[in-house]
């Protein structure tokens, strides 16, 4: 890390001897204390590095001494431009820009940034030649005068102040000109350190984040562009050295991008097309003055028209023959360089020069277009590229060639494109693992007559028989490649059936890779996968194409649709594939251009990847189309998601349309449950009758204008106090909808906290409303509320619900479903709605077919109306007729019913005459009857309406349903479904990003969004949902962004280490909104899990409490049976030696973990637990895979046992729950990705009711960022206590000490043995059981039990035992395998029917005569059973 330490210095620990466990540790130790004493630089040195490796909250240790950490920057920048051959290294001064670096891309941490401002502010321009400054002060009038400014502040500091502000100002222009002095020490040819390559590296990546960033670029880019930064680094040896300069070109092309990028630095605003062009013609017109004034040689550049000189080829044919000194006066003149003076010579190599000019005034293809010319699939440059496509296990070294995503973005425009990049890459990464995986398997081999031969073969991949292009389309106007560029594709499917189906089911739009191999191995050559991929199977190209069909045997394509595809002979099929044109177009220029071969002449293989892993293609269609049209955002959601303004100003309660007035609807139970609600806030009842004071309630709130007069009077100030914590609330009665049962609402039955309002009342209120929903504080309900009060208060309004997995939004669906929303106005798009739970298909088929089963329905009871009234004619053919019927029929005989029996004058109304005269009794006779009940005449009035509007609704969905008779294809019907007629439409974000084009196409409109799941949806992902609908007049019409989320659980996945660390890919919007300060409803009362379950992660939140029924409910307050504790570390230790194991690379795996996990859930099940309330859950796959095939070899097929609820990961099982968790932490050398906090919440939350935890006690409680956990976890005993005489369910209360004997399991063999003796002991009393059944009287039997047990009973006691020990072989016996150890239950069908424990009392009883003694009565033998191979197994599995 740091260099030789001299003798006299206080030597700081390296990183490299640093233990990852203490990091956060010695920051805080090596931090502050040594400030006072003026610490040595290599102490800070590592500080520096130690933060910048521990790219976490590190900048909390400096809040905490924040008077020290200015001075503590003064000497890293002091140490930054200290010279390299003194106290300091190139390597030192490396970790300082990268400490620098981090520094400057956390502006939103107020210690930060108020010292990095003293560096990036106006100020600054000091490092500006005179002449170039007072040019950027004449462009910006209003900036001279803060300038002046400054000058008179600078006047008035004392001289070593002043000098102290000068040094920061002054301080990126000097590490400027130190980082040119290190660029040119750099050698064309001979040998260079590798430590000056990092630095230039590194120093580039500094300079684009300071180019990326709008606060950090106003001033700085004016400061590069003075310094001709970008010309030193491309005329540099640097660029030249094939091998070191190939990231540092890459670097410099990202640098000069952002340099260039279509912004305004000043304004912030982006730069058209139009303008971009403006700025180039002023460049080339002022040099052309310059030229034709002051340099005679040039007249002919200076006439010429700008198009025929802005060209490189150009400038350089006009200003190559000038002299250095007349190209020095040149750029002079444009106040590029300072004036050289009269008679010298200048000192700038002419070819520097030349760059300058031609490099500032040659044209720029704009960045649309470069995006519109890029090719869509990656190609072999680009997919083995390290420093683009890092390998998985990226360790954080050495900076790469990725866009970042931070904070703050310069335009949308930036922000797509750094996203389109990223998620093009992130696709890439795995698009290689998937080409390395079936070319090998392919195994390609050098055949002896020069040829290719494959050894093996693929699912995945075939080879190709023949290959052409059958169509190269004219471009489009204005455009240089193909429109479209088609070829066949033929390939021998002499596979397996189901394979070959695959591959025949290859749909349209399908993407699949070409790839050419010419291996240099010969035949029966090993493919070893820890070398180079490429040299062993002689990889040469790979190119991307999208299936359009399949070609049947007349050569046509086989379109999709409801038709069976045909028969096709023989083994041979040919499939029709799109081409990327843009790379069509660039191999072609290629070929001809510099002679090199068709590439399309050359293929060999077809690879096709799996359907759910392939829809990159389409995301990135959609954002390469959201860049070409005007995204329009709401205006007052852009600043927010660029990062810059006010983050609050997207809140309800400053904007602009606030709703004064909102319907809760059945939000509230009761006025005391409303009151509750609103803690703080005066609630004014319009009725005072209590009886009246019944939901559902209407509520004014008090509304202020953004802008309000200044008071001077404090009475008055006092009551705009009190008046803005005044409610006024309004009882109403919803209208009656009918006779019906089902005519009365569904309503809410939840008690909401005052959180849960609060969120509820942001949602229903226009604007950006965050919820923060930690584990089991019910943010799928509060999401249902605000749907529901939104369809209710707005039903003109769309809702557009966007959730990150289909699960999440089944789970919505259904309570949605619970609630008062008709179904005709629910619609669920995407392949999910399979998944949900219920009878009603909400997809868009689902939706057509029933609203043509409803109309039919509706017709038949039109038909009955109509016989009821004695009406003649068929009114119930159409819903045309239908409505006439209603309007000449139904209509007129209730206006005349509403005539005779409405209040006339002064005359008290008869009540009898509401039913006499009513018109629709036959009608309704099959409702309950009476229908009137006569006791009043507004009740019975309001019984008649009610009636009506029963009547009315029928005929006004009809008319709604008018169109499905009108449009006669499912497909158009379900299109008018999706735009006009439902209301809440709910999709995952994949479907979102991948359907955009054909949403937009067809009109789609919304007026919300609500997304659960935020904060695991990717950036982009969360971003494309606001735009699935074309602009109205210019503007979005969207009102409302509803986000609930939790960023403290898991973030978005992402595969690759180094774009989820080093680009911050995983950082989703949710959770750059809340570091940003977006205001948020942080809910704080879980009703998950018991209290003592949720302190285990409640201290990740600001205040998460518990609900009451946590306490009070029956199942929170009673023990778990059989278990001591609610929830337990249980210390596993090396089993036969061995802790964790790698089969394969990264596949952890835990024997004795594992073993123990499968022991205590036998136990549980043996002693009555329900099966499918236990899950286990593992931090690892390579576990997971391992603990399933345990199960299926001890218990699977077990009736007595079964299998748990789920076997899955920690990252898995995210969203869900179950009763009781066992839980699988695998690691025992290092604590692995669980040192992710997030994970751990997720880990320590799944458990309501029991939690318990196998792992390495004294690796996972040394971990600094566990501790707050583990404290919790090791304070109880590690060994596990169980109470094995203690049936499920139990009476005993939790924390109270059991009456019965508390058994202590010091290891997995005697849990194991101990299981195994509890499950024959069981067999044998439930055997006995039957036995004495069958002795009894036939009287005392009872016939359930008699016919239940006929079936299941044994002839005798020896055939019993004989099935017993086939089954289960005793644990002594060391001749036993691994697959027939303790728990095998392979069993018959007659063992299948024995009676479960939960009907035996009396086995259950009975174990208390024996368990004392089996509990660690048996010896270590079991040890020999297990085996030294476990692992094999679970490396199948995967």
């Amino acid at each position: 890390m740091a260099a030789t330490a001299q003798p006299k210095k206080i030597v700081a620990p390296t990183v490299s001897q640093i233990n990852a466990e203490f990091v956060t540790q010695l920051a805080c130790k090596y931090w502050a204390p040594h400030i006072k004493k003026k610490s040595p630089f290599d102490i800070k040195v590592s500080i520096s590095k130690i933060f910048s490796e521990k790219n976490v909250p590190a900048w909390e240790i400096f809040k905490k001494k924040p008077d020290h950490f200015p001075f503590f920057f003064k000497h890293i920048l002091k140490a930054a431009l200290a010279e390299t051959d003194g106290e300091f290294s190139l390597h030192e001064q490396t970790v300082l820009l990268l400490f620098l670096d981090h520094c400057f891309n956390s502006l939103e941490v107020d210690l930060i940034r108020s010292q990095v401002q003293q560096l990036i502010s106006l100020p600054m321009w000091m490092g500006l030649q005179a002449a170039r400054l007072e040019l950027e002060l004449k462009k910006t009038p209003k900036l001279r005068k803060f300038w002046n400014l400054i000058k008179k502040n600078d006047e008035k500091m004392d001289p070593e102040a002043r000098e102290q502000a000068y040094q920061e100002r002054r301080f990126l222009s000097q590490l400027i000109q130190k980082f040119i002095s290190v660029l040119k020490s750099v050698p064309l040819s001979e040998p260079v350190t590798m430590d000056k390559v990092h630095y230039c590296e590194r120093f580039i990546e500094l300079m684009i984040d300071l180019e990326a960033l709008l606060p950090t670029r106003r001033w700085f880019n004016t400061i590069l562009d003075d310094s001709h930064l970008l010309v030193h680094c491309y005329l540099s040896n640097l660029v030249r050295r094939e091998e070191d300069g190939h990231l540092f070109s890459q670097l410099l092309d990202m640098l000069k991008f952002y340099t260039g990028f279509e912004i305004n630095d000043q304004t912030g605003n982006a730069l058209t097309e139009n303008e971009m062009t403006t700025i180039h013609y002023d460049r080339i017109t002022s040099l052309q003055r310059a030229a034709f004034a002051h340099f005679p040689e040039l007249y002919d550049f200076a006439l010429s028209n700008v198009a025929e000189v802005d060209t490189r080829e150009s400038l350089v044919k006009f200003f190559g023959p000038l002299s250095s000194n007349t190209l020095h006066q040149v750029a002079s003149y444009l106040c590029l360089l300072p004036t050289l003076p009269k008679n010298e010579d200048t000192t700038f190599d002419k070819e520097f020069l030349l760059e300058l000019l031609v490099s500032r005034h040659e044209r720029r293809i704009s960045q649309i277009q470069q995006l519109n010319q890029m090719p869509l699939y990656p190609t072999e440059k680009i997919i083995w590229d390290e420093n683009i496509v890092p390998t998985e296990y990226y360790s954080g070294e050495g900076c790469l060639a990725l866009p970042k995503l931070n904070l703050q973005f310069l335009t949308l425009h930036d922000y797509l494109l750094r996203n389109f990049n990223l998620f093009r890459l992130e696709s890439t990464y795995e698009i290689r693992q998937d080409i390395e995986d079936s070319v090998s398997r392919m195994k390609p081999w050098l055949s002896e007559y020069g040829g290719v031969v494959f050894g093996g073969w693929a699912r995945m991949a075939q080879p190709i028989v023949a290959f052409t292009v059958v169509e190269v389309a004219k471009p489009n106007i204005g455009e240089n490649w193909p429109t479209r560029v088609r070829a066949d594709v033929t390939i021998n499917l002499n596979v397996r059936d189901h394979i070959k189906d695959e591959w025949e089911g290859l749909r349209k739009h399908d993407v699949c890779f070409l790839i050419t191999v010419r291996p240099t191995k010969p035949y029966g050559t090993k493919f070893d996968r820890r070398r180079p991929f490429i040299e062993q199977v002689g990889l040469v190209y790979v190119r991307g194409c999208e299936i359009q069909g399949m070609l049947d045997d007349k050569g046509r394509v086989i379109e999709d649709g409801p038709e069976p595809r045909p028969n096709l002979r023989g083994e041979s099929r040919t499939f029709r594939v799109f081409l990327d044109p843009n790379q069509y177009q660039q191999d072609m220029t290629n070929t001809i251009q510099n002679g090199a071969e068709d590439v399309y002449e050359t293929f060999n293989i077809i690879m096709r990847r799996k359907p759910k892993e392939n829809n990159f293609k389409a995301v990135l269609e959609t954002i390469r189309n959201l860049m070409n049209t005007d995204c329009v955002v709401p205006d007052w959601l852009h600043d927010i998601i660029l990062g810059y303004g006010d983050p609050s100003s997207a809140h309800y309660s400053k904007m602009p349309n606030q709703i004064a007035t909102l319907d809760f609807n059945d939000t509230f139970l009761s006025i005391e449950h409303l009151k509750a609600s609103f803690p703080g806030h005066n609630v004014k009842v319009t009725v005072e009758d209590p009886a009246l004071q019944i939901p559902p309630f209407r509520i004014t709130f008090p509304v202020r204008s953004g802008k309000g007069k200044k008071r001077k009077d404090a009475d008055v100030e006092d009551e705009d106090t009190e008046e803005a914590k005044t409610l006024i609330v309004e009882p109403h009665v919803i209208p009656n909808r009918g006779p019906y049962p089902y005519n009365q609402p569904k309503r809410n039955t939840i008690q909401f906290t005052h959180t849960q309002i609060e969120a509820i009342r942001a949602g229903m209120q226009p604007g950006l409303t965050m919820v923060v929903g930690p584990p089991g504080t019910g943010k799928t309900d509060v999401a249902v509320q605000i749907i529901s009060n939104i369809y209710h208060n707005f039903p003109e309004q769309r809702t557009l619900i966007v959730t990150h997995s289909n699960q999440a939004l089944n789970q919505l669906f259904e309570k949605i479903m619970a609630l008062d929303i008709d179904e005709r106005h629910l619609l669920r798009l995407g392949h999910g709605e399979e998944e949900l739970e219920t009878e009603k298909d909400f997809s868009r088929y689902g939706r057509v077919n029933y609203v043509l089963a409803r109309r039919i329905e509706l017709l038949e009871e039109v038909k009955r109306l109509q016989k009821s009234l004695g009406v003649p004619g068929d009114a119930s053919y159409t819903c045309e007729t239908a409505g006439y019927f209603f309007l000449y029929q139904v209509m007129s005989r209730w206006e005349e019913y509403i005539s005779k029996v409405k209040n006339k004058g002064s005359a008290l109304p008869d009540v009898t005459e509401v039913s006499t005269f009513f018109p629709f009794h036959e009608y309704f006779a099959n409702a309950p009857q009476p229908i009137f009940k006569g006791r009043s005449y507004e009740e019975d009035m309001e019984i008649a309406e009610g009636c009506f509007r029963h009547i009315k609704k029928i005929f006004t969905q009809l008319e709604e349903f008018r169109a499905s008779e009108l449009l006669r294809s499912g497909l158009d019907r379900s299109k008018y479904l999706l735009v006009k007629e439902a209301k809440i439409i709910a999709m995952t974000c994949t479907h979102a990003a991948l359907k955009r084009h054909d949403l937009v196409k067809l009109g789609f409109k919304y007026d919300n969004i609500l997304m659960e799941e935020a904060a695991q949806i990717l950036e982009i992902e969360t971003f494309i949902p606001l735009l699935l609908q074309n602009p109205q007049d210019g503007f979005s019409r969207l009102k409302r962004w509803i986000m609930i989320g939790d960023h403290h659980q898991l973030p978005p996945v992402i595969k690759n280490m180094a774009f989820q660390k080093y680009s911050n890919m995983e950082q989703s919007l949710f959770t750059r909104f809340v570091r940003v300060g977006v205001p948020t409803v942080d809910l704080d009362a879980q009703g998950r899990a018991r209290a003592s379950l949720c302190n285990l992660y409640n201290w990740r939140y600001k205040n998460l409490g518990n609900l009451p029924h946590v306490q009070l409910l029956p199942e929170f307050s009673t023990a778990n049976a059989g278990l001591l504790y609610d929830f337990q570390l249980i210390n596993v230790e090396d089993f036969q030696g061995v802790g964790e194991s790698e089969p394969n690379p990264y596949f952890y795996q835990n024997l004795g973990e594992a073993e123990y996990v499968v022991a205590l859930f036998m136990y549980m099940c043996l002693l009555g637990y329900p099966a499918d309330r236990i899950s286990i859950l593992t931090t690892y796959n390579g576990q997971k895979h391992l603990i399933r095939d345990i199960i299926n070899r001890r218990c699977g097929n077990n009736p007595l046992i079964g299998r748990p609820n789920k076997v899955t990961t920690v990252d898995r099982f995210q969203g869900q729950q179950n009763d009781y968790i066992l839980l699988s932490l695998v690691r025992t050398r290092a604590v692995g990705h669980l040192r992710d906090v997030r994970r751990l919440v997720v880990a320590m939350s799944r458990a309501r009711l029991g939690l318990y935890i196998f792992a390495r006690v004294s690796l996972f409680q040394n971990c600094f960022e566990l501790t707050p956990a583990f404290s919790q976890l090791t304070a109880r005993p590690l060994h596990l206590h169980i109470i094995p005489t203690e049936p499920f369910p139990t009476t005993r209360k939790n924390g109270e000490r059991p009456s019965h004997e508390v058994q202590i399991i010091k290891n997995m063999p005697q849990m194991a043995n101990f299981v195994y003796n509890m499950y024959m002991h069981l067999i044998q009393t439930t055997h006995h059981y039957h036995q004495t059944l069958l002795q009894l009287p036939p009287a005392m039997v009872e016939e359930g039990e008699e016919v239940q047990n006929q079936e299941t009973e044994l002839e005798t006691e020896e055939e019993a035992m004989t099935i017993q020990a086939d089954i289960i072989p005793s644990p002594t016996d060391t001749s036993c395998s691994h697959e027939t150890l303790a728990f095998q239950t392979d069993t018959t069908s007659n063992q299948t029917e024995t009676t479960p424990t939960s009907s035996n009392p009396e086995a259950i009883s009975a174990l208390s005569e024996t368990t004392t003694t089996v509990a660690g009565a048996v010896p270590a033998p079991a040890e020999a059973n297990m085996p030294q191979d476990a692992t094999s197994a679970s490396a199948e599995t995967k």
